[in-house]
């Protein structure tokens, strides 16, 4: 199927509505906690999360579930103020298969996010829906048209691993926020199991490197591994172990993911480093200090 094309303006692209940071956070808690948001701080075009669910999934309430990926998901689009959609919202259905977001839009325009969970297992949604809602920031933001969208070969390890790290952050922020202000309140009680299957998988990661060892020489050894075979969790999760004490110091770094395939150099054999160096040259300037650590975490020097 061809992909959906969204109509554009004279200008190029639809228009964003750029909201301050404080407006973001604030639109972010609100729907986080399920308050509405007042008429004269209606969500502008783009920038609202709207879900079209299947009835695949079990024993669940629509509107149960669409809180759930609603925090999720705001759990990242909080920090990403001046990003917008110009597609018409996601289809989230039940995949037999493995978690999936697909490269091609559907005809009426909506990303096409498949989760394979059922029943109310709440955290384990959270965890694929925040995953495939980075792949999304990543490959359908803003004038998704201009993207490298595909399989970016021996890098696309390094996209996977950053939506596990999206995954780890979501659930740690959903605990936090669901212990205060749930969507219900009788959620509240169900925060502590967010960060706790958020742990499971740091455990899970110790399986393949041990917390307290030396993430750099392991990654010298893997690098060929992971160019190879981008779809290996677990050691994914080990990546995702280093960058995510970055993302929650600075979580204004989600945004930078929008430009992650804006990259010129569409190689997908080039060298792991000239693809960090790469982002960071199509990222916003007040993204680069942000990515220059990024590239610290794996042991490069800074770009340029």
């Amino acid at each position: 199927m061809a992909p959906f094309r969204v109509a554009h303006h004279a200008s190029g692209g639809l228009e964003p509505h750029r909201w301050t940071r404080r407006q973001a956070v604030l639109a972010g808690l609100a729907a986080a906690s399920g308050l509405a948001l007042s008429a004269d701080s209606a969500v502008p075009a783009g920038r609202k999360l709207d879900f079209q669910l299947t009835d695949e999934f079990g024993d669940v309430q629509a509107a149960d579930l669409r809180a759930v990926l609603n925090s999720a998901a705001e759990s990242l689009w909080r920090h990403c103020p001046d990003t917008r959609w110009e597609v018409t919202g996601f289809h989230v259905y039940r995949s037999r298969t493995n978690p999936i977001t697909l490269h091609e839009h559907r005809p009426d325009g909506r990303i096409a996010i498949g989760l394979a969970v059922e029943g109310r297992r709440w955290a384990q949604f959270a965890f694929q829906f925040a995953h495939e809602f980075a792949h999304a920031l990543a490959s359908h933001a803003n004038d998704w048209t201009a993207r490298w969208i595909g399989n970016h070969g021996a890098n696309q390890w390094f996209e996977e691993a950053l939506c596990e790290t999206a995954s780890l952050f979501a659930l740690r922020a959903m605990s936090r926020i669901w212990d205060q202000r749930p969507p219900y309140p009788n959620w509240k009680s169900y925060a502590p199991a967010l960060a706790k299957y958020a742990d499971e998988r740091f455990v899970q990661s110790a399986t393949v490197l041990a917390p307290d060892a030396p993430f750099d020489p392991w990654f010298a050894r893997e690098l060929d591994s992971l160019r190879k075979a981008p779809a290996q969790r677990e050691k994914n999760l080990v990546t995702a172990r280093q960058l995510l004490p970055l993302f929650e110091a600075h979580p204004a770094g989600w945004e930078a993911l929008t430009a992650l395939n804006l990259t010129r150099d569409r190689d997908p054999a080039k060298p792991f480093d000239r693809h960090l160096a790469d982002w960071s040259a199509a990222a916003p300037e007040t993204q680069r200090e942000f990515l220059r650590q990024v590239r610290s975490v794996f042991g490069f020097k800074p770009s340029p």
